[in-house]
Parts: C-alpha cells; sequence; structure tokens
C-alpha cells in the first residue's frame, strides 16, 4: 500500500457503501465512474485547480471516460484512487486513475478520462491558459516508465 501512495502525488479516499452493490454481491460498474468524478474533482481542489476555474470563463468539460474492472470489490471497503495527468495537448488532457482496494490490497480498477478545456462565454472549446497548464505539467506522468 505504501508503494500506492508513494506513486500518486494526489489520493482520494472512496469508502463503499453497501447501497453500491449489485445484484452479484459486488460494487456495480457504474459506481467506479462516480468514484472517478470524486477523484478528478478531488484532484482539482487539492492541487489548486478547483479555485481557478471558479472563474466563469474556463470549466474543463468530460469528453470521454473509460474503466477497465481488474478485481471485484465488496462491501465493506475503502479504496484509494490515485490521479494523474498523461497526454497534455493545447486544448485537452488525459486524467487517468487507479484504484486501489484496502481489504484486498491490490489494484481493483484503472480508468481514464480526457479532458477538454471549454470557454463557457463563447460556447467553444479553447487553449488550456498557461496559468492552468504550469499546474497540470506538475502532475503529469510518463506511463511507460
Amino acid at each position: 500500500m505504501q508503494e500506492f501512495f508513494e506513486k500518486f502525488a494526489v489520493n482520494t479516499k472512496i469508502n463503499v457503501v453497501w447501497g453500491e452493490m449489485d445484484a452479484l454481491g459486488h460494487v456495480n460498474n457504474v459506481s467506479y465512474f462516480r468514484y472517478f468524478e470524486t477523484a478528478r474533482i478531488d484532484f482539482l481542489k487539492q492541487t489548486g485547480l478547483l479555485s481557478i476555474l471558479s472563474e466563469p470563463t474556463y470549466s474543463p468539460v468530460l469528453r470521454d471516460t473509460y474503466a477497465q474492472y481488474k478485481r471485484p470489490v465488496t462491501f465493506p471497503d475503502t479504496l484509494y484512487i490515485g490521479s494523474y495527468i498523461t497526454d497534455i495537448k493545447e486544448d485537452r488532457f488525459t486524467m487517468c486513475y487507479e484504484a486501489f482496494s484496502e481489504s484486498q490490497q491490490a489494484v481493483c480498477t484503472t480508468g481514464y478520462a480526457t479532458v477538454v478545456m471549454f470557454n463557457m462565454k463563447t460556447g467553444q472549446k479553447s487553449l488550456i491558459p498557461e496559468h492552468i497548464l504550469t499546474i497540470l505539467k506538475q502532475y503529469e506522468m510518463d506511463i511507460n516508465q
């Protein structure tokens, strides 16, 4: 578990609740997208981007999202979602996630989301402002290492 925390500068703790279980006795797949959303917002908060993005001009908008389920999770459990950035382009970036199960001591789910910068005033996608880009680059990881 210590390796997991050392790997990711930003982690989000998620307590699995009974209502997230499905008829097969494990956490329903849709719950992971909620976990990733929580981790995404927590990442923005922990990095200071949430307050910057509260300006009415720029907003990160989800283009697509993906999850790969590696191990089933059951109640009770606590997940830790490690978040990091890859593939920064001029108008978008990819946020990646690894969900670590405390009870299994293993990564149970991985995923990513492509996030596009959107100008709320013009209603169009926009370039990532330099001050936001600087912060994102601090949390960029090379996934090929």
